[in-house]
C-alpha cells in the first residue's frame, strides 16, 4: 500500500456490494439500504462514499443506484469476465442499458483476470469486492449460497474477516427459478453488525 492509497482510504467510505440478483417489494429493499446508507454517512461524516459493484441485476445495481444519489459519491466496478460476455447474463434489453447506464457513470472500472468458469469468475468479483470495502451491504436472505461465489459465501467471508456489514433482509428466488420470494415483515429491515 503506498501513501496514495493511505490518503484515499482516508477520504471515502468504501461499501462494497453483494446481494440477490432476483428481488421482491423493491420499495421495502431500497429503505433498507437508504437506512444503511445513512448509518454509514453518520459514522463517517466527512468522507466521500465509494460504491464498489459488480453491477449485477438486481443488488448490485439497487445499492450503486442509491450511493450515486449521494453528492461526491463514484463507483468502482470490478468486471467478473469481459463485458461482452459479461452481458450475455442480462437477459432484457432494459437490463443492457442500465448496466451500462451505470458503467459510463464509473469511476474505475477493473477487469479481473480470466477464471476457468463462470462461476468462479462471479466468486472473484465478490471477493475483489471484499477486498476493497471497509463496510458491506448485502441484500440477503439469510440462507446459505445457490451456487460458489454467491451472497451467503460472501457474507460468510466478510464476517471471517470481521468487516462491518449492513444486512438487508431481503429474500432471493425459488431455486432453478427467477421467482422471487419475499420475507414477508422482515423484508427490508436491516441488521448492522460491527457498525
Amino acid at each position: 500500500m503506498n501513501e496514495r492509497d493511505i490518503d484515499m482510504q482516508a477520504v471515502v467510505a468504501a461499501i462494497g456490494v453483494t446481494g440477490h440478483r432476483v428481488l421482491a417489494d423493491l420499495q421495502k429493499i431500497e429503505s433498507g439500504v437508504d437506512e444503511a446508507i445513512r448509518r454509514v454517512q453518520e459514522l463517517f461524516p466527512s468522507r466521500r462514499l465509494q460504491v464498489i459493484s459488480a453491477l449485477a441485476e438486481g443488488a448490485d445495481r439497487l445499492v450503486a443506484y442509491r450511493v450515486l444519489q449521494r453528492p461526491g459519491s463514484c463507483l468502482i466496478v470490478p468486471l467478473p469476465m469481459p463485458t461482452a460476455e459479461y452481458i450475455m447474463d442480462f437477459h432484457t434489453p432494459e437490463s443492457r442499458s442500465d448496466f451500462f447506464g451505470l458503467l459510463t457513470q464509473a469511476q474505475e472500472v477493473v477487469e479481473l483476470p480470466l477464471a476457468p468458469s463462470r462461476e468462479a469468475a462471479y466468486e472473484a468479483a465478490g471477493y475483489y469486492v471484499l477486498d476493497h470495502s471497509g463496510i458491506l451491504i448485502a441484500v440477503w436472505d439469510g440462507q446459505g449460497s445457490q451456487g460458489r461465489g454467491g451472497t451467503g459465501a460472501i457474507v460468510a467471508a466478510a464476517r471471517r474477516r470481521n468487516l462491518s456489514v449492513a444486512w438487508i433482509h431481503a429474500g432471493n428466488r425459488e431455486p432453478g427459478t427467477l421467482e422471487p420470494t419475499s420475507l414477508g415483515k422482515e423484508q427490508g429491515t436491516v441488521t448492522f453488525e460491527n457498525l
